[in-house]
């Protein structure tokens, strides 16, 4: 099984220090960002890894994490040339993903205390065509990607609401996704969004209508490291996991 990070994207909520450095490479306690994903694919077992960035930071990339031989992992760049959404970068990822490969997919910026290994087996079980996402219970869900649960089938989403005014579960759909290489086809499936970009929620709204989207749970803490608070609240926990 293979790891994809996506660690691209202009990381606006965060500027001015993304006018210097992708968000990617921004230290969290002892380490950049990066460095958490790529460890937590490692704990799995996960140790050839795709980085998908911008090519604003991609000589710092380069620089700091080489081939990625002194972290234990195998490691090969691609450039998103433009922001153009998750899912148009997860896109990238086609032809590094062998025909009938799974893989897992992280965003950079999703930094997390769970091991992956349990969620993986798990995944490996799943028919070949499904796809199963992590989910974070939080206090207000309306910020977030929210799942509906299937009434008759508690293992399966039914859809995914971005951002609703009402949610329908007070869980947060994380940034931690697992696929196999027909997720390359769903994504030709879908459409720019109003704001120009491909969207990974309407990937994974094609697989729920499908009946092919299950999910685990995340059970410690877990943030979006894309905010100053965020960015803080991270530092001090990887700091405290660290010690």
């Amino acid at each position: 099984m293979k790891g994809v990070i996506l660690a691209g994207g202009t990381g606006t909520r965060l500027y001015p220090l993304t006018r210097l450095i992708n968000k990617h490479l921004l230290p969290v306690g002892e380490s950049p960002m990066i460095c958490y994903g790529i460890d937590k694919l490692k704990q799995a077992g996960i140790t050839d890894i795709l980085l998908i960035i911008g090519k604003q930071s991609a000589g710092l990339y380069t620089d700091f994490l080489g081939s990625g031989r002194e972290m234990g992992v195998n490691l090969t760049y691609k450039i998103q040339e433009q922001a153009g959404g998750i899912a148009e970068a997860l896109g990238l990822a086609r032809g590094f993903i062998p025909a009938g490969g799974r893989f897992v997919v992280l965003l950079g910026d999703n930094l997390f205390m769970d091991d992956l290994q349990p969620f993986v087996e798990k995944f490996k079980k799943q028919p070949y065509g499904s796809a199963r996402v992590l989910l974070k219970p939080v206090k207000d869900s309306r910020r977030y990607g929210v799942p509906v649960f299937d009434e008759h089938n508690r293992k399966l989403i039914t859809r995914i609401e971005e951002k609703p005014e009402h949610p329908k579960s007070n869980y947060s759909v994380t940034g931690i996704y697992m696929y196999d290489d027909q997720v390359f086809e769903r994504i030709e499936a879908t459409s720019p969004s109003a704001r120009g970009e491909l969207e990974i929620t309407d990937v994974n709204n094609l697989y729920a209508r499908d009946g092919k989207l299950e999910y685990d749970v995340l059970r410690k803490w877990w943030t979006d490291a894309g905010t100053f608070d965020s960015l803080r609240e991270a530092a001090r926990k990887m700091g405290k996991a660290g010690q």
